[in-house]
């Protein structure tokens, strides 16, 4: 990068520094584009793996340097590589955290995929769609609680689009946003919701047959 005070170079925590961080990316963006998308990808990916707390503003960063349809493939991508290799850390080494930090939803966690075998990925993509549990706990509970990878990952890829989208989106309009908490309104909720309640629908409609 050119000679300049680097100190809005950092992991953004709040709106106004994620716009400042745009605004100076944006040139940087488009003359050396790969440089900055691999640099976006190694952030989002380690802040995934070690449960970092942003990555919402990675994904506004996303929509306001590349645009939606960019933007949504590469956060899809980042979040679902970073998912991955969080889930097969905590294979390694996660079941002392994931008890000792959520013991209850643990629980409920392995109660509910040991009940839903026969349809766990309409189940994995209901939890990716909706707010119902924390995407950090599914990352780090999937492996203790015996979710195959290939479940895992295909719930991922496609479960977090809608949400991607919501928030790339709004990225392109940054300056508009007021607070994180505008991202989420009732309408948007509830779409995700809608939508989640379809991928299960297959899976119900076979329970009642």
């Amino acid at each position: 990068m050119p000679a300049s005070d680097y100190s809005f170079l950092k992991l953004p925590r709040t709106l106004e520094d994620l716009q400042i961080l745009r605004d100076h990316l944006e040139t940087y963006t488009s003359d050396y584009t790969a440089q900055v998308l691999v640099g976006y990808c190694m952030v989002y990916i380690f802040m995934q793996t070690f449960m970092i707390p942003g990555t919402v503003f990675m994904s506004l960063l996303a929509g306001a340097l590349f645009g939606v349809f960019k933007g949504v493939a590469l956060v899809v991508f980042t979040a679902t590589a970073g998912a991955s290799s969080c889930y097969f850390l905590s294979k390694l080494i996660g079941r002392p955290l994931v008890f000792s930090l959520w013991p209850d939803k643990l629980s409920f966690f392995q109660e509910q995929v040991a009940r839903r075998r026969g349809g766990l990925l309409n189940y994995m993509l209901f939890l990716r769609l909706t707010p119902t549990l924390p995407n950090t706990f599914i990352n780090v509970a999937s492996p203790i609680v015996d979710v195959p990878y290939h479940i895992f990952f295909l719930a991922t890829l496609i479960g977090l689009v809608p949400a991607a989208y919501v928030t790339v989106k709004a990225g392109i309009a940054l300056g508009e946003l007021q607070s994180i908490e505008d991202l989420y309104d009732f309408n948007s909720i509830a779409t995700l919701f809608l939508i989640g309640i379809v991928s299960i629908t297959p899976t119900l409609i076979s329970k009642s047959k």
